[in-house]
């Protein structure tokens, strides 16, 4: 299922009022610049003579347009914003600083503007983004066999209570409880949408999620209490195999997936997760599609909660689920992950269309 897209004149009044509701779900192409925008890109507005539109950048792309400069169509929707824009690029010139709210109104922002877009675009404030990234920048040696207080320090804590704490917070569990030599082995993986962690046996990947995502601490203590507490830091082969698999992935080069896997969830949920897996790139459901491939059409609510219970991100990929009139429904790692992942998909759809 593609999103249906209403007639061009509803398209056209949103571009002229630059309406957020359709990021990621249609996109304008212009005859007479030749490129593909957001229907929110500042730049000046077009004739609607002059105006195209598109479900996907994808398609616009194989149309002949090239993706506009100014809102950059094909990257996540948080490029579009100049507050996170500005703010994104202040933590990446200096990721260990304790940012507060003065400092963001001392940049000439309003703390509850910003406040407010990086919960849309990211789920969590920007303050809450900068202390994980401190968190986890501290916390990088630790796979490594870094001591605790290394981690600390290099997080910027002075108190060895409070990075603990915060660590727990983040983490669901003290850096204490991670041991060594463990049957599940916990490290992260960076990816162009985000830093993730990914946890592993021997044999198999069992969790892989945005760091910032919220069901993260509840997820990793399920993981240890199954485990029986055999849960630390480090990496066996499977997350070496998944961070090559979804770097190739990013890169348009690879949809496929062949890591060995083994989700915690009860039959229900991983027979909804199995069906997930047979969605194609490019391809997109809404849950009572979902629930009447499975043969049980009265189940699109289960369906939905065990959408939103998947424990390995991307790879079983919940992100294929929309609304049933095609909006970006919920997604664990925020509405810009889950339009930048469908965007980068409709790539591989078209490729796959001009290879039959």
């Amino acid at each position: 299922m593609l999103f249906d897209l209403p007639d061009a004149d509803t398209l056209y009044a949103a571009l002229l009022a630059r309406d957020p509701a359709w990021e990621g779900r249609a996109f304008v192409a212009v005859s007479s610049t030749g490129v593909v925008c957001r229907l929110t890109c500042p730049a000046r507005k077009p004739k609607r003579e002059n105006c195209r539109f598109y479900p996907s950048v994808a398609e616009a792309v194989a149309a002949g347009f090239r993706p506009c400069l100014r809102c950059h169509p094909q990257g996540p929707a948080a490029q579009g914003d100049p507050v996170v824009v500005a703010l994104l690029g202040a933590l990446q010139a200096d990721p260990a600083r304790r940012w507060q709210e003065r400092d963001i109104a001392a940049m000439g922002h309003d703390p509850s503007t910003v406040r407010r877009s990086f919960k849309r675009h990211f789920g969590v404030t920007f303050l809450e983004l900068a202390r994980q990234r401190r968190l986890r920048a501290g916390a990088q040696v630790l796979p490594q066999g870094g001591r605790v207080i290394e981690a600390q320090l290099d997080a910027g804590y002075a108190s060895g209570s409070a990075f603990r704490a915060a660590f727990a917070g983040w983490m669901g569990l003290p850096p204490g409880a991670f041991v060594r030599d463990a049957l599940l082995r916990a490290d992260w993986i960076d990816t162009p949408l985000g830093a993730m962690v990914a946890v592993s046996s021997a044999q198999a990947l069992h969790l892989l999620e945005f760091t910032e995502r919220r069901a993260l601490p509840a997820e990793l203590r399920k993981l240890r209490a199954d485990a029986r507490g055999s849960i630390g830091f480090g990496r066996h082969a499977p997350t070496d195999r998944i961070e090559a698999e979804l770097a190739r992935f990013m890169a348009g080069e690879d949809a496929g997936f062949d890591t060995p896997l083994a989700p915690l969830g009860t039959p229900f949920e991983r027979e909804v997760w199995r069906h997930l897996r047979a969605i194609r790139a490019g391809e997109t459901r809404s849950y009572g599609d979902v629930a009447r491939e499975m043969g049980r059409p009265t189940a699109t609510r289960a369906v939905a909660r065990a959408n939103g219970a998947n424990p390995i991100a991307i790879v079983i990929p919940c992100h294929r689920v929309v609304g049933a009139d095609g909006a970006l429904t919920g997604y664990g790692g925020g509405l810009w992950r889950k339009q930048a992942l469908i965007d980068l998909e409709q790539t591989y759809a078209v490729k796959g269309q001009k290879d039959e």
